[in-house]
């Protein structure tokens, strides 16, 4: 990784070399060639965020505003966070999926369901220990690892294989070294979802092998078709095995108010507490009480928002057929995953949309080497925007 040099210091400062090796943000490239050309006075689409795009829903705004006076809040919150998120949560997961969490010993607050995917890996890998990571996949996995100087060995995600991982086809070495490894469905980028079946392979998989499972369920609310995503917990010995990643940043629109959840092994949620006891003093009690109103609330918010997500996706899916580009409709997720002219690189490719169509994707090289060939769009813009989007993309007659 490449880091700036500072001059105006007294004497050299030398990073550590933790910060060395962490991976180059790919992506804040990606943000930069997009607001130049904005800055050039063009009209651009950006279809390459994940960030949503809806508010915050206002029956939460409004527990905050609630809270927030509460002198009780303005004091330090117990480390762990306070019990009636912990409870809140753990109603939510038996609610929607029938899992039962001890709040006190199988929930972690986390500051974003981000903070944990990179805490975990420090939590439980040493040097030379092998963490399994998707590829396609989220980077910042790639950074926990990294800063725990551990070992990455990457699971090809393909279409072939419903872009599920293939275990059978890792080497006995690489698996009798690893410590954990990470899953994430419904998946970013590839917008594929996971049976049950595929769970149930994981946990036997892991088991055998030793292997803590962290499942990212980030995307867990957002199932189109009538589908409702699969959580890792809800499969017979989950729990046994590994933890569940959820954030409230995709099922509520919450993505600036940083809440997230470690759920499940009580050893592994122990261990992610004790590593933020020595970096925090857990959230803002007024966005525990706000976080604890939307899990406990009223779900139509989220009902809502998933039919917005699967128009939207109707919308762009119809408007790629129309002028050629064919792909399978996404699953769940807020993204969609298309293949690339075999004529052009990812990133090649997302030149050219920026540059002569002024619509922003994102390579999928930047999520691994297994994301070559492919782009991700996300669905974080309104129906006729998406279909503008693809409208100027047809006019470049590269599809057909």
């Amino acid at each position: 990784m490449h880091l700036p040099t500072h001059t105006t210091s007294a004497f050299p400062i030398e990073a550590a070399d933790r910060l060395k090796r962490l991976p180059t943000q790919f992506f804040a490239t990606l943000v930069g060639k997009a607001n130049a050309r904005i800055a050039q006075g063009h009209d651009v689409i950006n279809l390459g965020q994940g960030n949503p795009d809806q508010p915050t829903p206002a029956h939460i705004v409004a527990a905050l505003q609630e809270a927030a006076p509460n002198p009780l809040y303005h004091k330090y919150p117990p480390f762990s966070g306070f019990g009636f998120l912990k409870e809140a949560i753990a109603k939510r997961y038996f609610d929607d999926y029938g899992v039962k969490l001890d709040p006190e010993k199988e929930v972690a607050i986390l500051f974003g369901g981000k903070t944990g995917l990179v805490e975990v890996s420090q939590c439980l890998l040493n040097a030379g220990d092998v963490c399994l990571v998707p590829d396609p996949g989220y980077p910042d996995y790639w950074s926990g690892v990294e800063l725990a100087g551990a070992d990455m060995v990457f699971m090809p995600l393909l279409e072939g294989n419903a872009f599920l991982p293939d275990y059978s086809a890792l080497s006995p070495g690489d698996v009798k070294r690893a410590k954990l490894m990470f899953i994430n469905y419904p998946n970013n980028p590839t917008a594929a979802t996971a049976p049950a079946s595929f769970y149930d392979d994981t946990i036997r998989f892991a088991a055998d092998n030793g292997i803590v499972v962290a499942s990212d369920f980030a995307y867990g609310a957002i199932g189109f078709d009538g589908k409702r995503p699969v959580s890792f917990l809800e499969r017979p010995g989950a729990k046994e095995v590994g933890v569940e990643f959820y954030t409230m940043s995709k099922t509520y629109n919450m993505a600036g108010w940083r809440v997230g959840f470690a759920l499940g092994n009580a050893d592994v949620v122990r261990l992610i507490n004790l590593i933020q006891d020595h970096y925090y003093v857990s959230l803002f009690g007024g966005i525990q009480a706000a976080a604890a109103a939307a899990l406990t609330g009223p779900q139509d918010c989220v009902r809502e928002l998933t039919s917005m997500y699967e128009s939207r996706r109707d919308a762009l899916f119809g408007a790629l057929s129309r002028i050629g580009w064919e792909a399978t409709p996404s699953a769940g997720s807020f993204f969609a995953w298309l293949p690339v002219p075999k004529r052009y690189t990812s990133a090649e490719f997302a030149d050219l949309l920026l540059n002569e169509a002024n619509v922003v994707v994102a390579p999928g090289i930047g999520f691994g080497t297994s994301g070559e060939g492919y782009v991700r769009l996300g669905l974080l813009s309104s129906e006729q925007r998406l279909t503008e989007a693809v409208e100027r993309i047809g006019k470049l007659n590269l599809f057909g």
